[in-house]
């Protein structure tokens, strides 16, 4: 049975006067719906109707909230873009590189997310909103996280001064490329001693710039 935006044992409780009371309960399981949807059917197959149908609630729960499903799924990729990951500290970079490959091969790997993320991906080259959400998600995020990492370093005289400033986007990419193609692209799991592997390579790559 649908969810409505009214909680139960609360007859008498009024929205205030021109706007509805929107439950953070209905939002979450909206959320969550949108992710089954994208990973079951795809982005073009996916429907408002399918995903109040997941969610449990009735259509006018979602259109209260986004007023078409391209919205929805801007909204949720531009909430991820702004969580993004923590910066790991762990005192050296071979140990926050080997920190930040762990979490994000976990992340990539998740059967939701190796599925929806390829499928937005190809939305994205039809659709200019989707590219620049998809973009600030998936690079931005990681360039936060990236700069915190070559900063920490060079504090640490790990590598050298100037470096943040001068080759941050190399540095991103280095970071970065190699796990999301294997990950992504190549799909499958990942060869034995891969991330250790991936952290030597990128930390010698890192100095040698």
């Amino acid at each position: 049975m649908p969810v409505n935006e009214k909680k139960p044992g609360e007859p008498g409780r009024r929205a205030p006067a021109g706007a509805a009371v929107l439950r953070e309960d209905v939002t979450e399981a909206i959320r969550a719906a949108v992710f089954g949807e994208l990973a079951a059917v795809g982005y073009a197959r996916m429907s408002i109707e399918g995903i109040a149908r997941r969610a449990g609630v009735g259509k006018t729960a979602v259109y209260r909230r986004w007023r078409s499903k391209l919205h929805l799924v801007l909204d949720l990729v531009s909430a991820l873009a702004v969580q993004g990951l923590p910066t790991p500290d762990t005192g050296s970079l071979e140990g926050d590189l080997r920190l930040l490959y762990e979490v994000t091969s976990r992340a990539l790997r998740h059967p939701v997310a190796s599925q929806v993320i390829p499928d937005l991906q190809a939305e994205a080259a039809r659709n200019p909103e989707m590219e620049a959400a998809l973009q600030k998600a998936l690079r931005e995020g990681q360039h936060g996280v990236a700069s915190g990492i070559v900063a920490q370093a060079v504090a640490r005289g790990e590598l050298r001064a100037g470096l943040a400033e001068g080759d941050e986007e190399l540095a991103l990419d280095l970071m970065s490329g190699p796990l999301y193609w294997r990950a992504v692209v190549v799909r499958g799991e990942l060869p034995k001693g891969y991330l250790e592997s991936l952290v030597r390579a990128t930390a010698a790559a890192l100095r040698a710039l």
